[in-house]
C-alpha cells in the first residue's frame, strides 16, 4: 500500500517556485534562458583561464575557487568521504539569473509533519531527501561515463570522487527516509508546481554517450556543472525551510562540496 506523499505548504512552494528548484540549470542547458553561462554550461566554447577570468571572478568567488575542495583531486584518494569542502558562502550573487531569493523576507522553517527519534521533521526536508536520491543517482550514472573515456586524469579523479561522496549521501538520505515511514522518492506530479524534477534527460544523456572524443570532456563538465548546480539550489532551500537538523546539516554539506566542484570544473573547462 503506497503511503501518501505529503503536500507542501504554500509558503515552501513559493520558494521553491522562485528558486526553480535546480530545474533552470538544465533547462538553460537544454538551450533555454541564459543563466548558467558564467559556469560554461552552454553549448559554445567558453575561454576561462580561471574562475575569475571572463568575468566569472565576482560571479565565482563564492564557489572558493578551484583547489579547495577535497574532491578536486590534488592527490586525494577518491574513495575518501569528501563533502567538505571548502567555498563556504554558497552560490550567491552567481544565481541571480535564478532570482533565488531575491526580494523575499528570510524564509523560516515550515511546521512539522512528524517525529523520529524524538526529533521533528517537516514537509520541506522530505520533499529535499525525495528530490536528492533520484538526483544524486542520475549524477553518480554521469560521472561513471568518464571511467572508459578519453578525459585527463584530473577530470577522471574528480569524477570519482563525487560518485563516491553521492552514493553515500543517498544511503544516508535513503535510510531517514526509511525511518520516517516516508516514499523513497516523490511522484512526479509533485514536483509540476515548482518546474519538475531537475535532471537530464535519457536523450541528452545518449547524445553526451555518442559525444566525438574531441569534445566528450567539455560537454561532460557543461553537464555535470548544470547537474552540481542544480544540487546546490535545492539545498539552499532545504536550509531556508528544513526543519530537522540533520536533514539541514546535510544539505549545508552539499551546497559546500557542490560549490566547489563548480569551482574546480569551471578551471578545467578553461583549460
Amino acid at each position: 500500500m503506497k503511503r501518501a506523499v505529503p503536500v507542501v505548504p504554500t509558503v515552501v512552494l513559493g520558494i521553491l517556485l522562485l528558486s526553480g528548484c535546480g530545474a533552470d540549470s538544465i533547462q538553460e542547458l537544454r538551450g533555454g534562458p541564459a543563466g548558467h553561462g558564467a559556469h560554461g554550461a552552454s553549448g559554445a566554447p567558453v575561454q576561462v583561464t580561471s574562475p575569475s577570468a571572463s568575468g566569472q571572478g565576482s560571479d565565482h568567488a563564492a564557489h572558493g575557487g578551484p583547489g579547495q575542495d577535497p574532491e578536486q583531486g590534488s592527490g586525494q584518494d577518491s574513495g575518501q568521504d569528501t563533502e567538505q569542502g571548502s567555498g563556504q558562502g554558497g552560490h550567491g550573487s552567481d544565481h541571480s539569473a535564478h532570482g533565488a531569493g531575491a526580494g523575499l523576507p528570510s524564509p523560516s522553517p515550515a511546521p512539522p509533519m512528524g517525529t523520529a527519534a524524538g526529533v521533528a521533521f517537516n514537509p520541506p526536508d522530505v520533499m529535499f531527501l525525495q528530490m536528492m536520491v533520484p538526483h544524486n543517482t542520475q549524477g553518480v550514472r554521469l560521472v561513471r561515463l568518464v571511467r572508459e573515456r578519453p578525459v585527463r586524469p584530473e577530470v577522471k579523479e574528480l569524477a570519482e570522487a563525487i560518485g563516491v561522496t553521492q552514493e553515500r549521501e543517498s544511503a544516508s538520505m535513503s535510510g531517514l527516509l526509511t525511518a520516517w515511514g516516508q516514499p523513497a522518492t516523490a511522484k512526479d506530479d509533485e514536483h509540476a508546481a515548482h518546474g519538475g524534477m531537475p535532471g537530464v534527460s535519457e536523450e541528452e544523456m545518449a547524445a553526451l554517450i555518442a559525444a566525438p572524443p574531441a569534445e566528450f570532456e567539455r560537454r561532460f563538465l557543461d553537464m555535470l556543472i548544470a547537474q552540481q548546480d542544480d544540487a546546490a539550489q535545492m539545498a539552499k532551500v532545504e536550509i531556508a525551510t528544513g526543519l530537522h537538523s540533520e536533514v539541514t546539516e546535510m544539505a549545508k554539506r552539499v551546497d559546500v562540496s557542490r560549490t566547489a566542484q563548480i569551482a574546480q570544473m569551471l578551471a578545467l573547462r578553461g583549460q
